[in-house]
């Protein structure tokens, strides 16, 4: 990670003190009016402002139908680079254990992004999405950077790459079968950064899978790509729109930029809305590709190390903080809470964390715990910890 930080800040420093200002081709300018008018290429009513208004989430919410006789099975999928070789093991050792649902929705963020279509599809999927997270392609493609891509593109890693990838693992069979499920009632969720407004998109993959036409799989494809492109160091993902006459191309990136983990809308998590409650079993499965205790390291009196340090604390406090508002309120509902993550009992790597044999690792590690069936925890550790010190303090 050293090694990639200090790339990243060196082609950054390059850019300020050597030319002043840096940047790839000039984009269409467009207005806030347009932005908010946008719709993509060819695709209508398959995202929403995860912020947006009440009224909004609740027709999107509807499209979602529980199978008759079917328990409703939320699966959410967070960041975390190479720990999503995490993901990728407790989906596979959660096969072998007997217990996985078919779930309702999967929502993924990130690196949980490029998990989400395997999880969503079933076991069926559960080979190649190990051999996604273990044959080695990803050390590969961190070792193709490129520092003068920071200083006079958009980023370390170019576009182009993180989309060929996706690409060799999503195909129009994929696609097919995506929207075949959709008309279920079943719902993939992908969540994007957009840049120039500043805010978390949910983007419904199935609706994007089931609008054919030759320019669904582009942007099925694009959008994938942009929640997985760290700013900086992938260059982010243009997605084409078009509002008021005019065709523009919106900035998007990471979605951890915005939102960590994708449960909830923040209506329900910030307004005490309540959840619509739908009989039956009701679960909610969250998978967190990273550790979440305050680890302790000395941290160099380096920017590159303090900068990478800081980024990644304000990853864990803004997944604790999601985390703790969803328990509360899922659990309110009368719904199970169920969340994995990466624990203290696996050595962190000291590198990038995306080498393959750290990925190989955490693969079997998470695909251990998981074949075991007992690997759910019912509450966040954060929760735990602070009852713990509640009765403490009684005491």
């Amino acid at each position: 990670m050293r090694r990639r930080s200090s790339l990243v800040f060196l082609a950054l420093a390059s850019c300020n003190l050597l030319l002043g200002a840096c940047a790839s081709e000039p984009r269409i300018a467009f207005t806030n009016a347009d932005q908010m008018a946008a719709v993509p290429t060819d695709a209508r009513n398959i995202r929403f402002w995860a912020n947006a208004p009440e009224n909004v989430l609740q027709d999107a919410a509807r499209r979602a139908v529980v199978q008759k006789g079917q328990p409703f099975a939320y699966l959410a999928l967070s960041g975390g680079g190479g720990g999503g070789a995490y993901g990728a093991g407790v989906l596979n050792g959660w096969t072998a254990s007997g217990t996985r649902p078919e779930f309702t929705v999967v929502s993924g963020v990130s690196v949980g992004a490029m998990i989400a279509p395997f999880a969503f599809l079933g076991p069926s999927y559960d080979e190649k999405l190990k051999q996604i997270y273990t044959n080695g392609e990803a050390q590969s493609l961190i070792d193709h950077t490129s520092p003068l891509g920071a200083v006079f593109g958009g980023g370390l890693i170019e576009s182009r790459r993180m989309r060929e990838m996706v690409e060799r693992y999503i195909d129009d069979d994929m696609l097919r079968e995506i929207a075949r499920e959709d008309r279920k009632g079943r719902r993939l969720l992908v969540v994007t950064t957009d840049l120039d407004a500043q805010r978390a998109v949910i983007w419904d993959m199935g609706a994007i899978a089931a609008s054919g036409g030759p320019h669904a799989f582009k942007l099925f494809r694009d959008v994938l790509a942009a929640s997985a492109s760290v700013p900086v160091v992938f260059e982010p993902q243009l997605i084409d729109v078009s509002a008021n006459g005019r065709r523009f191309q919106e900035m998007h990136v990471d979605g951890a930029v915005t939102a960590p983990i994708f449960i909830l809308p923040d209506t329900a998590l910030l307004g005490g809305k309540s959840i619509v409650a739908r009989g039956g079993r009701q679960n909610v499965y969250v998978i967190v590709n990273a550790r979440l205790d305050a680890g302790f390291q000395v941290v160099p009196n380096k920017a590159d190390a303090i900068a990478a340090r800081s980024f990644g604390v304000m990853v864990r406090v803004d997944t604790e903080a999601v985390l703790a508002q969803t328990y509360k309120v899922v659990t309110r509902d009368g719904l199970g809470f169920n969340l994995s993550y990466i624990g203290k009992d696996i050595a962190e790597s000291g590198g990038s964390g995306f080498e393959t044999d750290t990925m190989r690792r955490l693969f079997a590690y998470g695909y251990a715990k998981a074949s075991s069936g007992s690997f759910w925890e019912n509450k966040p550790p954060q929760v735990e910890t602070a009852r713990a010190t509640a009765k403490t303090a009684e005491r």
